[in-house]
């Protein structure tokens, strides 16, 4: 397009016009640009070629065989007299007995296909546990048709990662592929599944990133990444490619009535595999971060009656004795709001951050207590080893209530704990509070589950031990304009979560 200058304007009444329509095009031209990028960016790559040579020979196919006891021989039918079938079942169950009698069916082989990805030339190739679990024999087969024999070097079940080495010709080393940051994606960045679905052969597919962050309830730490990239059958366990060649996910599960791919697949983000994998080389099991809390969801009724303006964080509903949190100060009905300057947005982010902490590593803890915030130095321990904690805890023995004292608030028969109460709830002589004897039908606290045998614990982060202590509290939040009270029950052994529960 050619712009006038000023030497070359012309002169007269149509000079205005001419600024004018000039003035337009430019004007046209400007807005057209961004037009023409957003084009650009819509259709998406003009071909993934170039990247897909560089990593092809690095994804493999991994099979597997597992040796499948014999089944047991199944019973004859029994037939009426004179069915023209009663000829051939006998004939073909006698045989059956026969083979029983010789000892029976032998034991079988079945075997597997799945993908995974070398990310070592020394070796060591990355996969799905799902794809090698059970399996007697492992295999990785490479593109250009070589085969070799793997050992299994670690397992992480959680993640569903698994860690495995062959050893490769000295003369023939193998193609590596490194992982990239799966925290830079953003929703709609382009990516390239590749893998082995079927036993086809390598596959590979394009599509966007559909959503980040995904629980499927595959397990305690999901955060997968979501892509319409096709997945499917043999995939698990191979690369999901960003544009420049680096695996930012592994892919692991898909959505579908029909086992295909419909453009529902989740992969394994690579920041979340790099620690797992690399305690897998380094361990052969994993070590992740733990402190010892159970938590439950902040809801929006529970952030009102504890004045967090918003839900947010992870609450603290019991901890472990002697474990890192306790140790450290926290409390039960205390909200979890960062840990290790990570922001924890939601339940289900603390135990992510926490699992990705190093093991005996000092990080400060922020807490909501009471309204206030509160920052607690706290000294990670392993998760692998709570169990032994657990198991060393001590049970304190609680005094019995003398005069059982009972009353009925928000829908709920109150009592003081009794010897009776206990034996009839089977209730743990360490647990302290008031006994709920009674949920009146349709109330609210029916509604939430609240059950006879539960014991309120605390009401507002204040200790109850009568029914009395309850409606003090109560009567109190009224005075501040509460409209709910968050109460911590306990089961009959210990277990704790928080309810909020309306004050009328």
């Amino acid at each position: 397009m050619m712009f006038l200058t000023p030497t070359q304007r012309p002169r007269g009444p149509f000079s205005s016009l001419s600024r004018r329509l000039a003035t337009l095009a430019l004007g046209a031209m400007v807005l057209a640009a961004p037009l023409a990028a957003h084009a650009a960016a819509t259709k998406g790559p003009d071909t993934v070629a170039d990247t897909a040579a560089q990593v092809m020979d690095a994804v493999v196919n991994i099979s597997t065989s597992q040796t499948v006891a014999a089944q047991r021989s199944v019973p004859t039918p029994q037939l009426p007299p004179g069915s023209p079938f009663e000829e051939f079942f006998d004939e073909f169950f006698k045989r059956r007995q026969q083979q029983d009698e010789n000892g029976g069916e032998r034991p079988r082989k079945v075997s597997s296909l799945g993908s995974g990805f070398v990310i070592d030339a020394s070796g060591l190739v990355v996969t799905n546990n799902h794809v090698i679990a059970d399996a007697d024999e492992i295999y990785v087969n490479f593109n250009d048709g070589s085969k070799l024999k793997a050992e299994l070097v670690g397992r992480d079940t959680k993640v569903d990662l698994a860690l495995l080495r062959v050893k490769p010709d000295a003369s023939k080393p193998l193609k590596a592929v490194k992982f990239g940051n799966s925290d830079a994606l953003r929703v709609g960045d382009w990516v390239m599944a590749v893998g082995n679905p079927f036993g086809l052969g390598g596959t590979l597919t394009v599509g966007v990133i559909s959503a980040r962050n995904r629980d499927i309830n595959a397990g305690p730490y999901d955060n997968f990444l979501q892509t319409d990239a096709a997945i499917n059958r043999g995939n698990s366990g191979g690369p999901l490619f960003n544009m420049d060649g680096d695996v930012i996910g592994i892919n692991t599960a898909i959505i579908s009535p029909s086992g295909g791919s419909i453009g529902i697949g989740f992969a394994v983000p690579s920041n979340t595999a790099i620690p797992v994998v690399q305690q897998l080389r380094d361990f052969g099991e994993t070590r992740r971060g733990w402190i010892g809390v159970r938590i439950q969801q902040v809801t929006d009724d529970i952030a009102e009656s504890l004045s967090l303006g918003k839900a947010r964080g992870a609450l603290v509903g019991g901890l472990t004795d002697d474990g890192p949190a306790a140790k450290a100060g926290i409390k039960a009905g205390d909200v979890i709001v960062a840990f290790d300057g990570k922001e924890v947005k939601d339940m289900r982010s603390l135990p992510i951050v926490v699992a990705d902490t190093a093991v005996d590593k000092e990080v400060d803890v922020v807490v909501i207590r009471k309204g206030k915030q509160e920052t607690l130095r706290l000294k990670v321990g392993r998760l692998e080893e709570s169990e032994k904690v657990e198991q060393a805890a001590l049970e304190k023995k609680a005094p019995e209530a003398a005069k059982p004292a009972t009353t009925k608030l928000m829908g709920l028969d109150l009592s003081e704990i009794t010897a009776d109460l206990r034996t009839k709830f089977k209730l743990k002589d360490e647990i302290k509070g008031v006994m709920i004897t009674g949920v009146d039908s349709g109330s609210a606290a029916a509604d939430k589950g609240i059950k006879p045998g539960l014991v309120i614990l605390e009401v507002n982060q204040e200790a109850v031990s009568t029914p009395q202590d309850i409606q003090k509290r109560l009567e109190a939040l009224k005075k501040d304009g509460r409209k709910s009270a968050l109460l911590m029950v306990s089961d009959p052994n210990g277990q704790v979560q928080f309810t909020a529960m309306p004050i009328d």
